[in-house]
């Protein structure tokens, strides 16, 4: 039988949950960092956040692949939906929080976003400390950029948010508005400009430019991924993934799981030191990696029949649902013609409730899904029950730095101020 949720939940007097009570959002992580394990893995991840390295993408061996991104394609973006939503937001805004929102174009702060719910790069302004006129105007901006899907998936890890709080008597620290909000350069039909928001288990990067839109890096998560009671009680999220990767690596044949199984057990013994990360778990283009080198690993498309390569592209195409169909139609493009070097690999037991990862890679997409252990979660092992996704492009196009770059000719080196 599946783990149930609730058979982990701490008691509310648990020094977990207890010891937090009192904090917000900034007190809060001031009292993590006093315990030297966590401060060790904060801190690493913002010594990459304030490395000088300039932003290259992640690449398989540091170099990347050129020629993948023709910039100046109409691919069908709703760029003046969009312009008019960003413009609305920034005219809702007074001068204090419209000087903390705008950025230029190639600010470092593209790269500020963390999944955590530990609040250490403040940029931007935060959806629960603002008024409802400008949470209006920020999901209008979220809409007008996203498929129906994926505005109600961005909603709908926010609700969770909120449940997983409430659940937990931890609200002022989760909650369905724990959330930050950018803009970049200004919003146009032609222009390069863009906007990200994120927060616990979420974050969403929208460069949009001319006719194209690029929508990585992206990651929705959460813990637990239901709503078993209230309102919102039958609300899930990612069992559609979940069941497609499932169904997918359950189709390989010996040979071919040999391949693309790199270990059976989540959290395997023979895993190389470093494998697996105390905030990542398993997953490999996290927050902060954006210059990762990520080498290819199992199995590769042309190692599959013509039915299994269309369920590869099916299973890629289940990550694009947050997409507009213009944008996902044409990223599911990029990966067709990329087949050949698509590769797939999986962690974990292949029982229907078994914990896992899988990755699917390729040069113009990378996929994760990984299942973790508990946070604000008592479960010391993985459970299917808190989920981690992500999609990124790969090879310098996150965020459309390689689009803006052969747009405009600027480097866009996103270093600049934050």
């Amino acid at each position: 039988m599946p783990s149930d949720f609730r058979d982990h939940l701490f008691p509310l007097d648990h020094p977990r949950l207890s010891a937090f009570r009192s904090c917000d959002p900034y007190t809060y992580v001031d009292a993590l960092r006093r315990d030297p394990f966590v401060d060790k893995v904060l801190s690493g991840w913002m010594e990459l956040f304030a490395s000088p390295e300039p932003f290259r993408g992640i690449t398989t061996d540091g170099r990347p692949v050129p020629d993948l991104f023709a910039a100046g394609c109409d691919e069908g973006a709703e760029v003046k939906s969009a312009a008019d939503a960003g413009l609305a937001l920034l005219e809702t805004l007074g001068a204090s929080e419209r000087d903390r929102v705008l950025h230029p174009l190639d600010s470092r702060v593209w790269r500020a976003w963390m999944n955590p719910e530990m609040y250490l790069n403040r940029y931007g302004i935060r959806l629960e400390e603002t008024g409802e006129g400008v949470r209006a105007r920020v999901f209008e901006l979220i809409k007008a950029c996203l498929s129906p899907a994926g505005y109600r998936k961005v909603r709908d890890v926010m609700t969770v948010n909120g449940f997983l709080g409430d659940l937990v008597g931890l609200p002022r620290l989760l909650n369905e508005h724990s959330y930050n909000i950018n803009v970049f350069g200004t919003p146009s039909e032609d222009g390069p400009w863009g906007w990200n928001l994120w927060g616990h288990h979420l974050a969403v990067n929208c460069l949009l430019i001319g006719g194209q839109q690029v929508l990585t890096p992206v990651f929705f998560g959460s813990e637990p991924n239901m709503i078993d009671r209230g309102e919102n009680a039958g609300l899930s999220l990612f069992g559609e993934q979940e069941r497609a990767g499932l169904a997918f690596v359950r189709s390989l044949t010996g040979r071919q799981a040999d391949q693309a199984v790199l270990y059976d057990r989540k959290r395997d013994p023979d895993m190389p030191a470093g494998r697996l990360h105390p905030g990542d778990e398993l997953h490999l283009g996290g927050a902060f990696q954006d210059n990762r080198v990520i080498p290819y690993e199992g199995i590769i498309g042309t190692e599959l029949n013509a039915a299994q390569q269309e369920s590869l592209l099916e299973l890629v195409d289940l990550f694009l649902d947050y997409q507009p169909d213009h944008g996902r139609a044409a990223r599911r493009a990029d990966a067709r013609r990329h087949l050949a070097d698509t590769h797939f690999c999986w962690i974990g037991g292949r029982g229907d409730d078994d914990p896992f990862y899988f990755r699917v890679q390729s040069p113009v997409v990378l996929a994760e899904l990984d299942h973790h252990a508990g946070v604000f979660l008592a479960n010391t092992e993985p459970e299917k029950f808190h989920t981690h996704t992500l999609v990124r492009t790969p090879n310098g196009n996150d965020y459309g730095v390689e689009l803006v770059r052969r747009a405009t000719g600027a480097p866009q080196r996103l270093d600049g101020p934050v």
